[in-house]
Order: C-alpha cells, then structure tokens, then sequence
C-alpha cells in the first residue's frame, strides 16, 4: 500500500515538474519554432520559384516540384547581362557606404565623446531629433540638391553612384555616431592620458588604441550600412537615372514592374544570388555582432 502510494506521489510530483518546466521555459521553444517556420516559409518559396523555369506567381504552390539551373542561366543573358553590373554597383555602393560610415561615424563620436567643446550636447540633441524624421520628407530636397550640385561637380550629383554614396552617408550618420558614442564612453579615458604621457598626438591614440578597441562595434555599424545600403530601393530610384547606374534593387525593380509578363523564376533567382554578399558577410562579422550591439549600452 505505501509503495502504491510512494509512486502516485512521484507521477504527480514529475508531472507538476513537467508542467511546470512548460510554463516557465517550454513556451519559449514554441514561440522560436513558430518564428523560425514563419521566417524559413518564405526563404523556401523563393528558393523553389528560382528553381522553376518559367515560374509564375500563381502556378509555383508546390514546393521543390522541378528542379532546374535555367533561371540562374538566363541571369547572364537577360538584357544584355546588365544584372551583373546592377549587383557589381550595389556592391560598390554599399563597400563605399559602410567604410565612410565607420569612418565617420568613429571619428564623431570619437569628438563626442573626448571633448568638451561649445555646443556639444545640442548638437548631440540635434542629430537625435533629425532621426526622428523620416528620410521620405527629404526627396524632393535631394534631388534637387544632386540636381543643382551635377552642374558643377557631375561626379557626386544626379545619376551617379558617388553622390547616391553621400547621401546614404548624411542619412545615416546620426544613429550611428549615436551607437559609436555610447561605445566610445565605455572605454576608460585613462587609456587616452597614458597615450599622451608615452607622446602620442590624438590621431595616433585614435587610429592605435581607441579603434583597435572598438572593433566589434565598428563591425556592426559596416554592417549595418551595407545592408542597409545594398537592399535600398526608394532612394537609389531617386537618384540614380540611367540602366548602367542602377543598383541591384532598382535594377530588379524593372523586372518586375509588369506583374503579368514579369519573369518571376528569373527575379527569385537573382534574389537568392544576392543574398549571397549579405550571409557571407554576416557570417563573417558574426562573432563581433553580440557584444558589439551590448556593450555600447554599458555606459553613455
């Protein structure tokens, strides 16, 4: 009788344990699971549309259900082969994007965060409030800026993928002289003193101690820029004019502009090809990733 009842205590006792375990860490797996199928789903049905010859929206249900290279084939046949120039300018923009961000974006919140000048803190408060605003609000404002500045220096103005460059650059440097600088702020200043008690002028401490230090978040920030960059469609529409000059995004825009005749196999296979530069170069930078989005939030 005691052992009947010894093990009636132990099922319950296991499976209030069970129940318990479901309540406090089982919903988790289950909330990753439903996101990771709702995100794998759609990677999938481009994956088996460019797969497909001849695809189309409505007939490409079926997953996986032929499999063939010819969309990939005609990536270089179709207009020309221009599709590979529209991912070699992408490439160009966002390379040229993200090492001007750094760049940028290390040395004023290298300012920002080791001087104490007249200014600083509105200026500060100014870049945060233009973040506020929507970039859409300026398009009217940049094109005719580009178009005023292509009449005298035609190599940053309209249609050209330098003046595309600088606008990104403008665009993005406030949010991200805001992340550098919460970065910034954690390194000790003791380093910068020690610096110049051994001779070092600022720009040495800069490029020889402090950037060697901040190389995760530095990372995120290119990052970051290059995707942002290499996926943007509205403002590089803006600018830029002529076929030669588009980037990948404008590019396969043409493609697909007619919903009925578009050839939506070759579209989805040029999709899967660009996200390629992207994966490889997140996989790269992955073990910077973590503790470069943190540790900014340490101090500042």
């Amino acid at each position: 009788m005691s052992t009947n009842t010894a093990a009636k205590k132990e099922k319950l006792h296991t499976s209030l344990t069970g129940w318990r375990w479901v309540a406090e860490v089982g919903w988790r797996h289950l909330v990753g699971i439903a996101v990771i199928i709702y995100c794998v789903i759609p990677l999938l049905y481009v994956l088996s549309v460019s797969l497909v010859p001849n695809a189309t929206l409505t007939g490409s249900n079926e997953l996986f259900r032929t499999i063939s290279a010819d969309n990939y084939t005609a990536l270089g046949e179709r207009n020309g082969g221009q599709y590979w120039h529209w991912i070699l300018n992408s490439l160009v923009v966002s390379s040229l994007t993200a090492i001007g961000t750094v760049l940028m974006g290390a040395a004023a919140a290298y300012a920002f965060s080791r001087y104490r000048f007249k200014g600083r803190r509105g200026t500060l408060t100014f870049l945060l409030l233009v973040q506020m605003f929507p970039q859409m609000l300026a398009f009217v404002a940049l094109y005719l800026l580009l178009l005023g500045i292509q009449d005298v220096f035609p190599i940053i103005g309209l249609n050209s993928k330098l003046g595309l460059v600088a606008v990104y650059l403008g665009g993005a440097l406030g949010a991200n002289t805001f992340l550098l600088y919460g970065f910034f702020n954690s390194i000790p200043r003791e380093l910068d003193e020690a610096a110049e008690i051994d001779g070092c002028s600022h720009a040495q401490t800069f490029w020889t101690i402090i950037m060697p230090l901040v190389l995760p978040v530095l990372a995120v920030v290119s990052l970051l820029s290059f995707i942002s960059s290499f996926g943007d469609f509205v403002i590089a529409k803006v600018v830029l004019q002529q076929p030669e000059q588009f980037t990948l995004a404008v590019g396969m825009f043409n493609w697909a502009s007619d919903e009925r005749n578009a050839p939506w196999g070759v579209f989805a296979a040029g999709a899967v090809v660009a996200a390629v530069p992207v994966i490889l170069l997140f996989q790269y930078l992955q073990k910077y990733i973590v503790s470069g989005l943190t540790a900014g939030a340490v101090k500042g």
